[in-house]
């Protein structure tokens, strides 16, 4: 029922040639006067971004350096999946499945990746290798998505535990998320713990249960911009601390989401037509997320920027990677009342994270046996602060690994 074969990523010539046509066909819109960043994408930005996109960015030199790494295709149950199989430089070397989020793709993880696998080379313990495994996400870039609905994010550990288990022969293994990927972590742990050595993750969404009190749940009350899962006031300080920072995002930076969420194929009809429509969609949020402001740049060159908006586009999995939304939507998930995932579980708390951890709150849904906040970085830390998620990384899972061996 899994089979797992080579794979190398090689996008035909003729879908480069159409998409630089379209690059020099780019209708502009005009803007306002000084609004920037404002209101969107900076539109001088964008149009310096394409420029360099059509005469200096090379995807063959991409698509060259990225085939360096060891490309494989999962096929579980019928449904093709991506990954990248990087065995560890150490003695005993534990598997690692690490999942990336929207609007990312695998190459976020790029930079971490080499600080896991051979530890030793950056200053660390050979003891402490990884064998990593990093997916494309079920419906992005080079992994296929079911073309019913109802397979919402839910339904991914057991195709990802298939994959490690029976295609890669990985029976315990640990599992790290950030966004998508560290929402997946909760139904995983509850799914299929007894294959979890550890969780790992470095954000912690809303809607994993209902956390009303009772008088919230009146049915005349109205729900304001569907965070119909949130307390009215909660009289904890820390709650609503991290609750008016919830609030804060779903008003200022959520209408991607809910579009996403509600009407994903209007959406996707537009973008998957354009390029520069594709990549403002995709740009705009790695700069507001990253919290660098106009210097993202230095955090993300322009050849990795466009690079990740070029697996969406290559691929023409904008439309199945924003159903992850959608499915997730209307085939909603939540842990039951008083349950929580047991498997042992790590949060590296960062404070320009969309919707900052509070730690009481982890430890209502997870098993927290290790706790570190940290004073810089954000959304994207897995990428921003790679050296210190590594150090987490290993710190967490060096006591979980020793009665393990992963070689026999």
């Amino acid at each position: 029922m899994v089979t797992v074969s080579p794979y190398k990523i090689d996008v035909p010539q003729e879908v480069i040639d159409d998409l630089r046509e379209r690059l020099q066909r780019t209708r502009w819109p005009d803007e306002v006067s000084g609004t920037g960043w404002s209101r969107g994408c900076d539109l001088s930005y964008m149009k310096d971004l394409v420029r360099y996109w059509i005469d200096e960015y090379d995807w063959r030199n991409q698509e060259a350096a990225l085939n360096q790494y060891n490309h494989y295709q999962g096929n579980v149950d019928g449904l093709n999946i991506h990954f990248l199989h990087e065995k560890g430089k150490g003695p005993n070397p534990m598997p690692l499945f690490m999942m990336h989020g929207y609007p990312w793709s695998f190459t976020m993880l790029l930079r971490i990746l080499p600080m896991l696998t051979d530890p030793e080379s950056y200053g660390g313990d050979p003891e402490d290798a990884f064998t990593v495994i990093v997916p494309s996400i079920i419906g992005f870039g080079f992994s296929e998505y079911p073309m019913e609905t109802g397979f919402g994010f839910q339904h991914h550990p057991r195709k990802y535990d298939k994959l490690m288990v029976e295609g890669l022969g990985y029976p315990r293994y640990g599992i790290e998320g950030g966004d998508w990927g560290g929402f997946i972590t909760a139904p995983y742990g509850f799914i299929c713990p007894e294959n979890l050595i550890g969780i790992h993750l470095n954000c912690l969404f809303p809607r994993l249960g209902d956390e009303r009190e009772p008088e919230d749940k009146d049915p005349d009350i109205l729900r304001g911009l569907g965070m119909k899962w949130a307390p009215l006031k909660p009289t904890d300080p820390d709650m609503l601390w991290y609750w008016k920072n919830v609030e804060r995002y779903w008003i200022d930076e959520g209408a991607y989401c809910h579009q996403q969420m509600t009407r994903p194929q209007t959406l996707s009809l537009a973008i998957s037509d354009s390029p520069v429509g594709m990549a403002a969609w995709i740009i705009e949020k790695w700069r507001a997320w990253s919290g660098w402001g106009g210097d993202f740049e230095k955090l993300f060159p322009k050849d990795m920027i466009i690079t990740n908006v070029m697996l969406y586009w290559v691929t023409n999995s904008f439309w199945s990677a924003i159903r992850l939304y959608s499915e997730s939507y209307y085939h909603p998930w939540e842990l039951e009342p008083g349950s929580r995932i047991e498997v042992p579980t790590a949060v590296a708390a960062y404070p320009h994270e969309l919707a900052p951890i509070v730690r009481k709150r982890a430890e209502r849904y997870y098993n927290v046996v290790h706790f570190n906040k940290y004073s810089e970085g954000g959304h994207f830390a897995i990428h921003e602060r790679a050296e210190e998620m590594s150090a987490d990384l290993r710190e967490f899972f060096r006591p979980l690994r020793r009665k393990e061996n992963f070689l026999s």
